[in-house]
C-alpha cells in the first residue's frame, strides 16, 4: 500500500495540471492580442512610406520620359513608363524609365494610377503637359489608413479616408 501511494505522488509532480495549462494558454492569448494590433499598424505605417516614396519615384519617372520623349510630353499609364529592355528600344508607349513591381500598379499594399491628364495638339499630335499620381490602399484599414495624391509639380498630398479626395499636406 505504502508503494502505491508514492507513485500517485510522483505521477502528479511529473506533469501539469488543466489548470496549469489553460492559465499558460490563456496569458499568451492576452499577450498576443496585445501584439498584432501594433504589428498591424507598423505593417500599413510602412506601406504608407512606401507609397509616398513610391509616388516620388513615378514622378521621377515622368520628368524621365518627358525628357527622352518631348513632342509626347508626359506619359499618361504606367505601361507608357515601363517596358522591357529587351524587346527592343524605347517608344512613346513601353519608355523604359520606369522598372519593377510597380509597372503593374500595384506594390506594398497600394494601387497607383496616373489620373487627370492634360494635353495639347501640336502639330496633330497629342502632348501631355500636366497629370496626377495616385496610390490607394488595396484594403482601407488593413493596408494602408490614407491615400496619396501628387501632382506634376511634386506636391504631395493625403486623403484620410483612403480614397482620392487628396487635401490634406504631408509635412
Amino acid at each position: 500500500m505504502m508503494l502505491s501511494n508514492c507513485s500517485r505522488r510522483t505521477r502528479r509532480q511529473a506533469g501539469f495540471t488543466l489548470i496549469e495549462l489553460l492559465i499558460v494558454i490563456s496569458v499568451i492569448v492576452i499577450i498576443m492580442l496585445m501584439v498584432i494590433p501594433s504589428a498591424t499598424n507598423i505593417i500599413m505605417r510602412a506601406n504608407e512610406t512606401s507609397a509616398i516614396n513610391s509616388l516620388k519615384r513615378l514622378q521621377g519617372a515622368e520628368i524621365s520620359y518627358q525628357s527622352t520623349f518631348p513632342s509626347y510630353g508626359y506619359a499618361c499609364s504606367l505601361a507608357a513608363l515601363g517596358g522591357d529592355p529587351k524587346s527592343g528600344p524605347p517608344t512613346p508607349q513601353a519608355g523604359q524609365v520606369l522598372s519593377g513591381p510597380i509597372t503593374t500598379g500595384q506594390l506594398s499594399g497600394y494601387t497607383f494610377s496616373i489620373v487627370n491628364c492634360t494635353k495639347i495638339t501640336v502639330n496633330n499630335q497629342d502632348q501631355f503637359t500636366g497629370f496626377e499620381l495616385t496610390a490607394v490602399p488595396q484594403k482601407v484599414g488593413q493596408t494602408g489608413h490614407r491615400g496619396f495624391c501628387m501632382d506634376v509639380y511634386g506636391d504631395i498630398k493625403s486623403d484620410p479616408a483612403g480614397g482620392t479626395n487628396c487635401t490634406q499636406a504631408i509635412q
